[in-house]
């Protein structure tokens, strides 16, 4: 295990996919807002017509936010509950490990991406079948309002990403992804990432194993974008992508045999 990591590799269940997409929505301490957000995810997938599940995936929060969406769960949406913070990318996996999906994905509950943009990425996993779809702020179609250090922040990270991995992607961290399960079942067996760089890593090692069909969709960020990047946030971040990076050139930690074995379900 890389020093400063603790979460475990895992594997996708090998049995068939029984829905179209499975959606994660991981929290902590969201405040009131989370069950006015997850009814309105839920409201919009059901308007797709696709068939779905949501699993909302507790990071350890401590504020009731759990009890709140309790008249949600049903048969289309489950409370997954960690015992303790460990980080986004974390909650995530704990998702994508039990989804039952084609496509599984992700969106952020803190309420800064409206979930009406579910419906154009849905539209476009239908229409194009990409590997992975992405929301982007650097999408020339994106109405994003946040401040001049952070929008400083996002850039000189991707040029940080570009000379590292030479990856050609505008914005690897933005809340909203939808992931093809073939794609994760290759990588998340790799993956160490617990924090915001899960997204990063998940990046890095898709274009590895040879997964480049990515749609970047444009994104409308209005509502509350007022976080700012600490010291110790970039510091973090730098820290993260330089483990991704050393994995990649270094320990070889991302290297296996016969990378097919995580797609067959078969051991190596």
């Amino acid at each position: 295990m890389d020093r400063g990591t603790r979460a475990l590799p895992g594997r996708l269940s090998s049995v068939r996919p029984t829905v179209d997409l499975t959606l994660v929505v991981p929290f902590y301490n969201p405040g009131a807002g989370l069950h006015d957000y997850l009814g309105r995810v839920l409201d919009v997938l059901e308007s797709t017509g696709i068939t779905y599940e949501v699993l909302a995936v507790s990071d350890g929060s401590t504020d009731g936010s759990e009890s709140t969406i309790a008249d949600l769960l049903d048969d289309r949406c489950r409370l997954l509950t960690l015992p303790r913070n460990t980080g986004k990318g974390q909650a995530v996996r704990t998702g994508f490990l039990v989804g039952a999906g084609t496509y599984l994905g992700f969106i952020d509950a803190d309420g800064d991406l409206p979930a009406d943009l579910l419906a154009n990425f849905i539209e476009r996993a239908r229409s194009d079948r990409p590997e992975i779809l992405l929301g982007s702020k650097r999408h020339p179609g994106s109405v994003v309002h946040y401040p001049p250090t952070r929008r400083l922040y996002s850039w000189g990270f991707q040029l940080l990403v570009l000379g590292l991995f030479h990856l050609h992607v505008r914005d690897t961290q933005t809340g909203v992804k939808l992931i093809r399960r073939d794609v994760l079942a290759t990588v998340l067996p790799l993956m160490r990432e617990e924090g915001f760089a899960f997204d990063l890593e998940l990046f890095v090692l898709a274009r590895r194993y040879g997964f480049g069909r990515l749609v970047e969709l444009p994104v409308v960020i209005n509502q509350r974008f007022k976080s700012t990047v600490s010291v110790r946030t970039a510091a973090q971040m730098l820290a993260d992508t330089t483990r991704i990076f050393l994995r990649c050139h270094l320990t070889r930690a991302y290297d296996r045999p016969d990378p097919a074995w995580a797609v067959t379900g078969e051991g190596p």
